[in-house]
């Protein structure tokens, strides 16, 4: 049995997408960076955490034959990880950031067994165009930006704000499905 360690409507639309069965479990897990941990180790990590976070919640009578799927995704200019927005000043200055210049997109995704733990991550590049102050106002005030990394969803109302896209749209919405598959291949489950 696959279980997806995440309440996120987007990621469970992803993980349907590869034709999986599948039931959610709730975790929570800290998401801060640890001091001199890179944008890439902290987002491996964090879904590494939240699927151990997984597995730690199943009862012992199912972990036998179970799989736990966790992902995290952050939006990283440099060497800053925006994470989500607090309010809608945080978010205006996110976007006013990101507006006009080109952001790393990092997704990791993890799988835990009874016997194993593997993990992959997924790299994408955004560019946004150059926003006005009232387009950033107008999204902010839509609500889409709230829980979401970076403060847009490429889903939605955020699509208007990418001008350029290099790697993997559903990375970019949160589960990488290229990397999942190619995981979930590797416990033998039929993708």
């Amino acid at each position: 049995m696959l279980y997806l360690a995440s309440q996120s409507p987007r990621r469970r639309e992803l993980l349907g997408q590869l034709g999986v069965t599948f039931s959610m479990l709730e975790v929570d897990v800290a998401e801060v960076p640890f001091p001199e941990e890179s944008p890439v180790d902290y987002v491996r990590r964090v879904a590494r955490d939240k699927a151990q976070a997984g597995w730690e919640a199943l009862e012992r009578s199912v972990q036998a034959d179970a799989l736990v799927l966790a992902s995290d995704t952050e939006v990283v200019q440099g060497d800053r990880i925006f994470g989500k927005p607090k309010d809608a000043d945080d978010a205006m200055q996110m976007l006013q950031s990101l507006s006009g210049r080109t952001h790393e997109v990092i997704s990791a995704v993890c799988v835990v067994s009874a016997k194993r733990e593997h993990d992959d991550v997924c790299i994408s590049r955004v560019r946004f165009a150059d926003l006005s102050g009232a387009q950033i106002a107008a999204y902010v005030a839509t609500g889409e930006p709230f829980g979401k990394a970076g403060a847009y969803a490429i889903q939605g109302r955020g699509a208007t704000l990418i001008e350029y896209l290099e790697g993997s749209y559903s990375g970019v919405m949160g589960l990488p499905v290229f990397e999942t598959a190619k995981l979930l291949r590797t416990f033998g489950m039929a993708v």
